[in-house]
């Protein structure tokens, strides 16, 4: 397929990486893990093109892989976390949102999005930030449909008691 062009490749990263940005750093909760992220991810994905079974679907293929990025590099931060923070206040300043959000209601979203667990704030990203279906979710993650519906409805519901404990409301 693309084995070796780079230059091919590189205009395929650029075609698709807005998305793949918004989607990790939501998912990362800082640009900084996002990029890294998605370096490895794109550097992954050039070493393994010719595992790319089917071009057309080249975007999914991609997308998969910048998903298991961000779960490594979340799985990763969170474990480095436990090891280094043994107080409940300084979690909770971990969890605070940073002064670079541009609005308070970016920053309350962002900081509830920061409390989900990993798997439900990566289904209701994928279901309502890319607009994803069911169906495409369950083959980037490897999940059922049933426990991803499953997962967004505990995602929203915990929201929806995140960001009305902080004195908003949201409905979706």
């Amino acid at each position: 397929m693309l084995a070796g062009k780079s230059d091919t490749f590189a205009i395929l990263v650029r075609r698709y990486q807005d998305a793949y940005v918004r989607y990790a750093t939501r998912m990362l909760g800082n640009r900084d893990d996002a990029d890294d992220a998605l370096q490895s991810a794109f550097v992954r994905a050039f070493r393994s093109l010719g595992k790319c079974n089917d071009p057309s679907r080249f975007g999914a293929w991609l997308y998969s892989i910048v998903v298991n990025e961000c779960r490594t590099l979340s799985a990763r931060r969170t474990r480095r976390e436990r090891r280094l923070v043994r107080g409940g206040e300084e979690l909770e300043q971990l969890a605070s949102p940073t002064a670079e959000s541009s609005s308070a209601d970016t920053a309350d979203v962002q900081h509830a999005l920061d409390q989900l667990a990993p798997e439900q704030r990566e289904a209701f990203l994928l279901k309502y930030v890319e607009g994803q279906s069911y169906e495409e979710m369950s083959r980037l993650v490897g999940a059922s449909e049933s426990a991803l519906k499953m997962r967004v409805m505990r995602a929203c519901g915990r929201l929806r008691v995140i960001l009305e404990a902080a004195g908003r409301s949201y409905d979706r």
